[in-house]
């Protein structure tokens, strides 16, 4: 099994279901509001927030680089 594929099983729900959308949204867009990937999903942005730190350490597909802090953290993506 691939680091990835170990570090995937790692994550919690919250972690799976976030990356999951950056990966589907990441291949159209590359900045995301943690305000509004928590509205997606049914989060609060603390939560988006608390919990990409893992997605951002972790070695997947997506790459998540923390961009701004203007009206909320801002999110840059690259899948």
């Amino acid at each position: 099994m691939s680091t990835s594929g170990a570090q995937a099983v790692d994550l919690s729900d919250k972690q799976r279901r976030i990356l999951q959308y950056l990966r589907e949204k990441g291949q159209t867009k590359t900045y995301f509001k943690s305000r509004l990937i928590g509205e997606e999903l049914g989060m609060t942005a603390k939560e988006v927030g608390t919990n990409m730190t893992a997605i951002r350490r972790g070695e997947f597909d997506v790459d998540v680089e923390k961009w701004g802090y203007s009206s909320g953290t801002t999110w840059k993506v690259t899948v």
